[in-house]
């Protein structure tokens, strides 16, 4: 199972320099990828890490930004529930409202982005961020630990480790997508297929998994690039 992919080796030659924010919520492992890609020797040489974002204060990945000296937000969601009413219409309201003003956040910021990296990011973003983004024409890819239309949603290695003992799959894997209202169901960029192994325990698939995500981000993000730049092209 495959879609177009773009062998990270080649470099994004381009004249355009891109911005990218990227959003995540644990470790930064991802976030590391493209940092290392952001450079005159890397994949990515023509493109810039400017702004990261976490919705969790402990993430290590904020320390990997500071490091790289990349400007960091903390945006949590905590603070909007306790403002809202504590049933399905208070979160549901609490949730849209954070969403709407991390999609300020992200837009207001100088130089503005021009694509957005969900990198491990451990929120499901709703209507008001993906439509702020599409009105300003700034794209939004995430990473996803499975293939398309498997395992979407949550704890998605987890699930595919179960569903390969019970016997239903052979392989799981990982893809880049685009992001859009259904859960993890926008257009693949990039796809990555990952063997499953007999009597391979659960956190060996992890982290074989992640090894696999730290390619497939960066391809993901030159791919998308290249997209960019092609309609820059095509309106100039």
């Amino acid at each position: 199972m495959s879609a177009p992919s773009t062998d990270q080796s080649r470099k994004y030659s381009t004249s355009s320099t891109f911005n990218i924010t990227v959003l995540i919520s644990g470790s930064g492992s991802n976030l590391q990828a493209l940092i290392d890609a952001c450079n005159p020797t890397g994949a990515l040489p023509h493109a810039r890490i400017t702004h990261v974002i976490s919705n969790r204060k402990d993430a290590y990945g904020l320390t990997r930004a500071s490091n790289a000296h990349i400007p960091t937000t903390y945006h949590n969601l905590l603070a909007y529930k306790k403002k809202e009413a504590q049933n399905e219409a208070g979160v549901k309201s609490a949730r849209e409202q954070y969403d709407a003003d991390l999609a300020q956040i992200i837009l207001t910021r100088i130089p503005s982005p021009d694509l957005v990296v969900c990198a491990g990011w451990m929120h499901i973003l709703s209507g008001p961020f993906i439509k702020a983004l599409q009105t300003a024409s700034v794209p939004i890819i995430n990473l996803h630990p499975a293939l398309p239309g498997q395992f979407n949603g949550a704890n998605a290695i987890q699930r595919a480790h179960e569903a390969f003992q019970r016997g239903e799959i052979a392989s799981t894997g990982v893809m880049i997508h685009h992001v859009i209202g259904e859960v993890d169901m926008g257009r693949p960029i990039v796809t990555k297929e990952v063997e499953c192994r007999p009597g391979e325990e659960l956190s060996a698939l992890e982290e074989r998994i992640h090894q696999v995500e730290w390619k497939a981000i960066v391809e993901g993000v030159v791919a998308e690039l290249k997209e960019l730049e092609d309609e820059r092209r095509r309106s100039s």
